[in-house]
């Protein structure tokens, strides 16, 4: 891809075409063929929002130039206008953008993620609670050297069903917070403020797809590490031990390698789903295009943001944890013992802990994944443009014409 500006329809790569190709645009002017107060192609028609009002608003003044210093001119400061500089962002500035809507909007950010991880931890506390409790406390796999096969059928039925449907509930929750979240990013963007309640409005219309989407990656994912694994336990079965277990070392490897590739390619297919209102193989296409050439770069922003969560997240649970076995009466037993783990007194502690982790983890992880697609398309397809003329800069495009391109 190149670095040209202009908008492709949705779904198809926005520097298919040459930069010849594409005509050029006065600074606070609208594109060719397009009315003045029509949102930006390949962004939904409610997104980005209009800047203080129904319509596209009355530009204000644009931003001063920077100041003289010892005879150089400084670059012109980038717009700002709400939890991003608009220009190519740097991985520092990634992340704070994601707290800073946090912390700008907490209000309707904590609301939507302490909703919805109240419901999925509630959900399954009452599934340990009640569809684990008695397997826990017949503990037949782990008193009985010998278990039968009636015994090992019933622990395996229990647990994969009652993991089957906190799983579920999990993912249903994750889709909605996930995308009422990024509807907020992508307001936050604008400096512009919403509510729970108009953050639901616009993301439900695509709740089932994103569903889908979040089912078909991480089968996608999944389908590579079972595709490594085969040939060892092929020739496990056919008895070949010795050769079957070096084949399945290096077989796990190189389909741990593949499902990582496949994470990061299609992790940016989320926003682009939410944001372009696009269909599920559509994002997935645009994902894969936006991470093109840059793939080491989202990987490591990713990566960043996922030992970021777990840190926070297990400052709040280690506690809540540690709380649950004391209160349980079994002391540093319930760390092990599955019986005590599964107390009432043990479930509400640690239940409490991780509501509490999920709240603040699932903005971090959201706004992070929209703000490097946003990052992306800003580096690509000169979004910081079509941002700065929803949010009402005028002769934006005029101060960044020159600009250098942000180092990652």
């Amino acid at each position: 891809m190149n670095d040209s500006p202009g908008w492709a329809s949705p779904g198809s790569s926005p520097s298919d075409g040459s930069p010849e190709d594409k005509p050029l645009q006065s600074p606070g002017s609208s594109p060719p063929g397009r009315p003045a107060d029509e949102p930006p192609k390949n962004w939904s028609a409610q997104q980005p929002p209009a800047h203080g009002g129904a319509g596209w608003g009355t530009p204000p003044e644009s931003p001063g130039w920077g100041k003289w210093d010892n005879g150089w001119n400084h670059q012109p400061p980038a717009a700002k206008p709400g939890v991003i500089p608009l220009r190519p962002l740097g991985v520092g500035e990634i992340l704070d953008g994601a707290v800073a809507t946090m912390r700008a909007h907490w209000r309707t950010v904590l609301g939507i993620s302490l909703v919805v991880a109240v419901v999925v931890q509630l959900v399954g506390t009452l599934i340990t609670g009640f569809w684990l409790r008695d397997s826990a406390d017949l503990t037949a796999l782990s008193k009985n050297p010998e278990p039968t096969a009636g015994q090992l059928m019933d622990a395996m039925s229990g647990t994969l069903s009652s993991s089957g449907i906190a799983v579920l509930v999990n993912t249903l929750g994750t889709v909605i917070a996930t995308a009422m979240l990024m509807v907020v990013v992508s307001r936050a963007v604008l400096g512009r403020t919403v509510d729970a309640g108009e953050a639901w409005r616009d993301s439900r219309p695509q709740l089932l797809r994103l569903l889908g989407l979040l089912v078909l990656v991480p089968l996608l994912v999944s389908l590579s590490m079972a595709a490594g694994a085969a040939p060892g336990v092929a020739l496990l079965a056919a008895g070949l031990d010795a050769l079957g277990v070096a084949v399945m070392i290096v077989g796990l490897v190189a389909g741990l390698v593949g499902a990582i590739w496949i994470w990061v390619r299609f992790s940016l297919a989320a926003p682009a789903l939410m944001l372009e209102k696009q269909g599920v193989l559509t994002a997935m296409r645009r994902s894969a295009k936006l991470v093109r050439g840059s793939w080491w770069r989202v990987f490591g922003v990713q990566i960043l943001a996922a030992i970021l969560v777990f840190i926070v997240a297990s400052i709040i649970q280690m506690p809540a944890t540690l709380i649950g076995a004391l209160v349980s009466g079994q002391g540093a037993a319930a760390l092990t013992d599955p019986a005590a783990s599964t107390s009432w007194s043990s479930l509400i502690a640690t239940g409490i802990g991780a509501v509490i982790a999920s709240t603040i983890t699932f903005p971090i992880r959201a706004g992070v994944t929209a703000l490097i697609y946003l990052d992306q398309r800003i580096r690509r397809e000169a979004l910081d443009l079509e941002l700065a003329r929803a949010a009402g800069i005028s002769g934006y495009g005029d101060q960044q014409a020159d600009r250098p391109a942000a180092g990652g």
